[in-house]
């Protein structure tokens, strides 16, 4: 008996016989079950989003390469831009940088007051125009790098982004030039006594101009992000309403940080447009409103 029980557990089969067919066959139905494990949809699928120019799925230092191409892209552009505007580096800093002044006031008088302070004025103003002019540029390569990791619905609301992003910006940029700056400069060189000359700082001067388009330009993109945030669902006409009062007090005090001086004129000068601004933003949010529900039904 010991000896059939031996021979029992390892029988030896010729190759092509019946009963080693049988037993591959048994072997099969094991492992099939396992099968599905290996191709696993959500295993695929996670193998398909890791494949290279896929978008979303990116390892850490893929997103840091990616960084690192959308920065030089912008970088060439800038630099460009600049070399560009800095053969027009007399006409900005004549007919765009002083011209506001000049008209507020013939008796205004700006002043050097350090030996590279031309020098350091015409690098800023011919970075700055460079800056202004490649903004579209630069939103988009800001674009392209979030837009992959965006939701189909995020990505269909900034479809038409970048131009209204821009258009909001040089719109903004447009209020500051010959609206506010012309508005705030006349009320400087007006108020006071004669007895004191208004001798301003050129490096002043430059940073009070640079803040506030900058200031407008991106207080004028408050639509915009009305828009996206309706877009997605995150914002509501009614929510805007109900909250008008503390949005008020809010713009004001924002107005007061952002301007760069303390009167209240100035502060009032970008603090209405705001106001304006969100009432604007109030009604962008019910039209968006009214089309996310009507696809919906």
């Amino acid at each position: 008996m010991s000896e059939e029980k031996e021979s029992i557990p390892s029988p030896e089969l010729p190759e092509g016989s019946p009963n080693s067919s049988n037993d591959e066959s048994v072997i099969q139905q094991h492992v099939t079950p396992y099968e599905p494990v290996i191709t696993d949809p959500d295993t695929a699928s996670d193998n398909e989003m890791s494949e290279p120019g896929s978008g979303s799925g990116m390892n850490f230092m893929e997103h840091l390469e990616e960084i690192r191409s959308r920065l030089i892209k912008s970088a060439i552009a800038l630099v460009v831009v600049t070399g560009i505007c800095a053969n027009y580096s007399d006409f900005l800093v004549n007919d765009i940088l002083i011209a506001p002044l000049t008209r507020s006031s013939k008796t205004v008088v700006l002043q050097n007051l350090v030996p590279y302070g031309q020098l350091s004025l015409y690098l800023q103003v011919v970075v700055f125009s460079a800056f202004i002019i490649s903004f579209p540029f630069l939103a988009w390569q800001i674009w392209q790098f979030v837009a992959p990791g965006l939701h189909e619905n995020e990505r269909k609301a900034g479809r038409f982004s970048i131009l209204f992003i821009s258009l909001s910006f040089f719109t903004g940029i447009g209020f500051g030039y010959f609206i506010f700056l012309p508005v705030t400069l006349q009320f400087f060189a007006s108020f006071g006594t004669p007895q004191i000359k208004n001798n301003i700082s050129v490096q002043d001067y430059v940073s009070f101009f640079t803040g506030a388009l900058l200031t407008a330009g991106l207080v004028f993109e408050l639509p915009f992000i009305a828009y996206i945030l309706s877009k997605i669902g995150l914002l509501t006409p009614a929510f805007m309403r109900f909250y008008r009062k503390h949005a008020i007090v809010f713009l004001l005090v924002v107005a007061a940080i952002v301007t760069p001086s303390t009167d209240i004129v100035t502060q009032l000068v970008i603090g209405v447009p705001m106001i304006l601004l969100y009432e604007l933003s109030i009604l962008i949010s019910a039209h968006v409103n009214r089309k996310n529900n009507a696809l919906k039904m």
